[in-house]
């Protein structure tokens, strides 16, 4: 996949650059990222208010966010293509404008299965803001300011996740549920009148070669296998579980031929036969399970057991998303000088030790007990995740890296999906199992509590696994003939996800 489209703004000349010049366009941008991934945090808090408007289950409720994560996954990989074919203003507007129609329809949505179809729009429309956006940016300004002008973008990737569970938390309490979504309107309006206004026009590229059956295949294998991921959690025998898997399974592997074949493929899958890549990549999304799943049980743990209301989880998950950004400039400066092996060790050793911790809540757990252990979490992804990140990328042959941030960035929505199917799948046939063999007489909570201890465990363990394989880093060993000979480097913020 070739980079997106450049900007007509003069990029290298440095002496004559103005923050000033470019933060209008700039603007543009932030506004647009925000709302994509201010919308990725409001939905985990507002699940359970979900699942009691709509009189559903969990199962049905998370494919909210399993298909939204799908979604993104799908479309992360065509941004070059269609940047290069109609221009990177051009597409940005259209996936700000798709994303906005995409909220509408949530806010509007009256089932569970209109609202799950809606949210897959969303995701189509938001996969490209981010990646788009930040190539738009980079090249905005000259090399040697790039590192200022990103240091602000990542602004509302800080923010959001921090205040997005406050946000959504109120909307949910005080005016409605459909809100969380209608609240982009306004937002995807100027965002789209900031654009249309200030973003300069971009040059069109000659596309290349379109690997349709790759992304045909691509949407099917990694859904049925969520699918079947999360029908697993009930029963691995089942006939739905079995078709999910093997449907899936078959897809992935006629996907994996077809990747390895073609030779513009959608995901570069040959920088596989880098070790390194693999081990680091492999570590990466063992963080990701561990993390984004157990992101998702906490707030289901905190309205469902401790009947705090979505604004007081809001507050109460604060301390974790403050953390992670306490922890990321830390661990950026640690990486340079120490590598990735111990900070990985650290903040995954960390993880393990926060979710161990959740995993013996009861009824009566002390609220500070759950705000410490989220907050070590936080820590622990703020240390781990970067540093990850960068060596991912580190340990790609540079001839690759264009290729390997759609990679990353799309595997990383597959893994959250299949994190968040599976753990909400264990928590319910484990909520169920423990109120089977409690009896009637039994306090129904003892078991739904005891089901969220066992699921916290469940993301302990997976958390303990990446420790045990964080230990296997080693520095990247890369050949000559891997190097690019104009000495291009990655940029690890490009692999940030939503």
């Amino acid at each position: 996949m070739s980079a997106p489209a450049q900007s007509k703004i003069p990029a290298n000349a440095g002496d004559n650059f103005s923050l000033k010049a470019i933060l209008p366009p700039l603007l543009a941008i932030i506004v647009g990222m925000i709302m994509v991934i201010l919308d990725s945090t409001v939905v985990n808090n507002a699940i359970p208010k979900l699942v009691e408007y709509f009189d559903t289950d969990l199962k049905t409720i998370q494919w909210t966010v399993t298909g939204y994560t799908l979604a993104l996954s799908a479309v992360i990989p065509l941004a070059g293509w269609l940047t290069d074919k109609f221009g990177s203003k051009q597409i940005f507007l259209t996936t700000i404008t798709l994303f906005t129609i995409g909220s509408i329809l949530c806010g509007i949505a009256q089932t569970p299965e209109q609202l799950i179809f809606f949210r897959i729009i969303q995701g189509l429309g938001g996969g490209m803001v981010s990646p788009i956006g930040m190539a738009m940016v980079f090249k905005l300004a000259p090399a040697e300011r790039r590192g200022s002008i990103m240091g602000v973008l990542g602004i509302p990737m800080l923010m959001a996740p921090a205040f997005g569970p406050i946000l959504s938390g109120w909307l949910v309490d005080s005016v409605s549920w459909h809100w969380i979504f209608i609240i982009n309107l306004p937002i995807g309006i100027v965002a789209f009148i900031l654009g249309k206004k200030y973003l300069p026009k971009s040059d069109r590229h000659q596309a290349p070669h379109l690997d349709i059956l790759g992304m045909c295949l691509a949407p099917i294998a990694f859904s049925m296998l969520a699918y079947g991921v999360s029908e697993g959690g009930t029963s691995w025998s089942s006939t739905s579980t079995i078709t999910g898997l093997a449907v899936g399974g078959a897809a992935l592997i006629l996907f994996i031929i077809v990747e390895l074949r073609q030779k513009q493929p959608l995901l570069e899958l040959k920088v596989f036969k880098s070790s390194d890549f693999t081990r680091s990549i492999i570590l990466t999304w063992i963080v990701q399970l561990a993390l984004f799943g157990a992101m998702l049980i906490v707030p289901l743990y905190l309205q469902g057991v401790k009947h705090y209301t979505a604004l007081e989880t809001g507050w109460i998950l604060l301390p974790q998303a403050l953390c992670a950004g306490i922890g990321m400039p830390i661990s950026g400066r640690l990486f340079d000088k120490i590598g990735a092996r111990p900070l990985a060790f650290s903040g995954l050793l960390v993880v393990a030790i926060a979710l161990y911790i959740l995993s013996g809540v009861a009824v009566d757990t002390s609220l500070w007990v759950i705000i410490v252990s989220i907050s070590l979490m936080g820590l622990g992804m703020g240390f781990s995740m970067m540093p990850l990140n960068t060596h991912v990328l580190n340990s790609a042959p540079r001839r690759l890296v264009s290729r390997v941030t759609p990679l990353t960035t799309a595997a990383q929505q597959v893994v959250v999906s299949f994190a968040v199917a599976g753990l909400t799948g264990y928590l319910t046939s484990q909520i169920t199992s423990h109120a089977a063999g409690a009896g009637k007489e039994a306090n129904p909570l003892t078991a739904v509590v005891a089901g969220y201890g066992d699921t916290f465990f469940l993301a302990a363990c997976i958390a303990s696994a990446g420790v045990a394989l964080s230990l296997i880093l080693r520095k990247p060993r890369l050949k000559e003939e891997d190097q690019l000979s104009g000495g291009d480097k990655p940029d690890p913020a490009m692999m940030m996800g939503h």
